[in-house]
């Protein structure tokens, strides 16, 4: 009896990469939703860049799995025709560094349709997009621009880190009304992998996760970022005995504000971590947000590891401009000095 459980159970779960559950989250709802079409540029035949749709139109056809032009505004104004006559439309950005192209129609169309039509029109959208350094890809397909698409109403923001959330989050954003922004780290494609529920399952938006508890330091971190935030929380409690809660945003917009606060609040001091450039990005708004909030909690001035304000470099130079676990270590060590 306990052999056959086993047997069942491994059948309910597989290792998969966080690219490898972005295709199993797509092929569920595939499957599942006769609405669900998926855009993109070499999406089909070539299963993607990185092949995150690989064998979805050997199995779903060409009208399922659709190869569009080299075309990003040409792709996103067809999803936005499609979403508001009933299909449910997941178009890939090759890198979010092409998303810009497609501005003007997720700008001036896609996240106003509800608002414009006094909610007779939705758009559930979700616009996939790769983005981050340290692949040794040109500068262009390495952008980490996730403030630019904060500051927009009606545009969710999604940032899984895990395969397990990944896949969680991408069904969520599909069934969403509404259009959704779902950033993929690069870095983190496959870095490793996890036990991912083969089946249909939601992580819902708006929620952040604790991934690590602790009583002196909040980190907050979102993509690539949370490995390298919970490497620099190991060894700082290994070299200085401090105690970091590190917690993943997974979402920006909506934010998790409760599950900030409360740990803002328990160890008042903060370091914000994301590879974005400093100035501007949404480290800056988290701090704000903090301060309307929980200041009088903080008991020292909160500490940002970000990007530069430059370009990503070239590959020979690219790992200076990604925040590293020794830099994230600095900022904890130096909030914790501070006050």
């Amino acid at each position: 009896m306990t052999s056959q459980t086993s047997a069942s159970e491994e059948k309910k779960t597989k290792e998969m990469t966080l690219v490898g559950a972005i295709t199993s989250g797509l092929e569920v709802m595939l499957r599942e939703d006769e609405r669900v079409i998926l855009l993109g540029e070499d999406i089909g035949t070539n299963g993607g860049v990185f092949r995150a749709t690989d064998g979805l139109q050997l199995e779903f056809g060409e009208q399922r799995v659709v190869d569009t032009p080299l075309a990003e505004s040409g792709i996103i104004g067809t999803s936005i025709g499609l979403a508001m006559n009933g299909f449910l439309p997941v178009a890939e950005m090759q890198f979010q560094g092409f998303i810009y192209p497609a501005f003007q129609q997720i700008v001036s169309h896609a996240v106003r349709m509800r608002t414009r039509t006094l909610s007779r029109f939705t758009v559930p959208l979700v616009i996939r997009a790769p983005y981050g350094a340290g692949i040794h890809a040109p500068e262009l397909h390495s952008d980490s621009m996730e403030s630019l698409f904060t500051h927009i109403p009606g545009l969710k923001v999604v940032v899984p880190s895990t395969p397990y959330d990944a896949k969680g989050l991408l069904i969520a954003s599909i069934l969403d009304p509404d259009p959704v922004l779902f950033m993929e780290p690069m870095k983190t494609y496959r870095a490793y992998r996890e036990d991912v529920p083969v089946e249909k399952y939601i992580v819902n938006i708006g929620e952040a996760s604790v991934r690590q508890t602790g009583e002196d330091v909040t980190v907050l971190a979102w993509g690539n970022m949370v490995r390298l935030a919970l490497e620099a929380a190991r060894d700082t409690l290994e070299e200085k005995g401090i105690q970091s809660e590190v917690i993943d945003l997974r979402t920006l917009d909506p934010l998790d504000v409760p599950t900030i606060i409360a740990s803002v609040e328990k160890t008042g001091r903060v370091v914000v971590v994301h590879e974005g450039h400093q100035t501007s990005g949404f480290g800056a708004e988290i701090i704000a947000m903090i301060n309307d909030e929980a200041l009088y909690s903080l008991r020292a001035p909160i500490q940002r590891v970000t990007g530069f304000d430059v370009h990503v470099p070239f590959f020979s130079i690219e790992q200076a401009y990604i925040p590293s676990a020794k830099r994230i270590g600095a900022a904890i060590e130096h909030v914790m000095n501070e006050g």
